[in-house]
C-alpha cells in the first residue's frame, strides 16, 4: 500500500530538507542555468523565499518531498495567487505530488499564475496537462533565459454525494443532457459545503438529509465536463440513510446506479476517480 502524502505549512525546521530537494530538483529541471541549485540562488532561497513567501511542503513517511511557494495570495478563495516556485524531489516525481500541491493552492486561492523557463520542456508539459495556458513571455534578468508566463482560471467548486447500493454508485442525469453526474452541485453565496449539498439533494432528489449527517470523504480534482478544459474541485460526502426513495426534481430527467463499466461509459470524467477510490475502499465492485 502506498503511503499518503500530507500537505502542510512549511516550518523553519524544514529548511535543510526543503533546500536539499530544491537544489536537486532545480539542477535537474534547469541544467541550462550555470550554478543552479547552489551559491547565491541557494542563499536567496534560504534567506528570502523561505522566509517571505507563503510556503507549503508535501511530506510522505516523515520526509519532505515537495515544496510550494506562493506570492501575493488573495484573501479569499477567488483572489488568485502567483506560484513563485514548485519543486518535487527527483525520486518522488511522477507520483502526483506536484499536482497535489498546485490543487491545494487552487483550493485556497482560485486562479493561479506562474512563470516557467522556456527550455524546461517537462515542466511546460506538466502545466499544460493541468490546464495552464500561455499569456506572455519575458527574459529573466538574473539568468538571461526566456520565461513563459502561464495562468489558469479558478476551478469550479462543487459538492457531491456518494451513495452506493449493491456495489453501484447513484448518479443523476439532468434534462437535455446525456451524461450522468453525481448528485450535488455548486455552492450558493454564503453556503458551506454541507449546506450546499443538503440543499442540492433536496432540490434534485427530494431527499431531506441534515448537514450534521454528512461526512466529508475526499476531494477530487478533475477536468469539468463540458467546460472547455476548466478544472473541477469536487468535495465528496457520505452519510444519510441507506434506504432512499428518490423523487427527481424538475431539472432531473432520471437517476440510476452504475458499476465501474457503466460509470466509465455514461458518466462525467470525475466519476472515474470517485469509482476507483470507492473500489479501493471495498465499497464498489471492481
Amino acid at each position: 500500500m502506498s503511503s499518503q502524502t500530507i500537505i502542510r505549512r512549511y516550518r523553519p525546521a524544514d529548511q535543510d530538507a526543503a533546500t536539499d530537494l530544491w537544489s536537486r530538483a532545480s539542477r535537474q529541471a534547469h541544467p541550462f542555468i550555470e550554478g543552479e541549485g547552489g551559491g547565491e540562488r541557494a542563499r536567496l532561497l534560504r534567506e528570502v523565499h523561505l522566509v517571505e513567501a507563503e510556503n507549503w511542503v508535501a511530506e510522505r513517511d516523515g520526509t519532505v518531498i515537495g515544496l510550494l511557494g506562493l506570492l501575493g495570495g488573495g484573501t479569499g478563495n477567488d483572489g488568485g495567487a502567483e506560484v513563485g516556485g514548485l519543486f518535487v524531489a527527483p525520486e518522488a516525481q511522477g507520483g502526483g505530488t506536484g499536482r497535489e500541491l498546485l490543487e491545494h493552492a487552487a483550493a485556497r486561492y482560485g486562479a493561479l499564475s506562474l512563470e516557467v523557463f522556456e527550455e524546461n520542456a517537462r515542466a511546460r508539459r506538466f502545466y499544460a496537462h493541468l490546464g495552464f495556458t500561455e499569456r506572455g513571455q519575458r527574459t529573466d534578468e538574473q539568468t538571461g533565459h526566456p520565461l513563459i508566463a502561464l495562468e489558469r482560471q479558478a476551478p469550479l467548486k462543487s459538492v457531491s454525494w456518494l451513495h452506493v447500493r449493491d456495489g453501484r454508485l447513484l448518479s443523476v442525469r439532468t434534462r437535455g443532457n446525456d451524461t450522468f453526474y453525481l448528485p450535488g452541485g455548486k455552492y450558493e453565496p454564503g453556503e458551506t459545503a454541507r449546506e450546499a449539498l443538503s440543499r442540492e439533494l433536496s432540490e434534485e432528489l427530494g431527499l431531506r438529509i441534515p448537514v450534521e449527517e454528512l461526512t466529508e470523504a475526499f476531494v477530487v480534482h478533475a477536468v469539468a465536463h463540458g467546460k472547455n478544459g476548466r478544472r473541477l474541485h469536487m468535495t465528496c460526502f457520505t452519510g444519510g440513510p441507506q434506504d432512499i426513495a428518490p423523487a427527481p426534481g424538475r431539472e432531473i430527467a432520471e437517476y440510476a446506479w452504475f458499476d465501474r463499466e457503466g460509470a466509465r461509459t455514461r458518466c462525467a470524467p470525475a466519476h472515474g476517480q470517485v469509482v476507483e477510490r470507492l473500489i479501493a475502499q471495498g465499497l464498489m465492485h471492481g
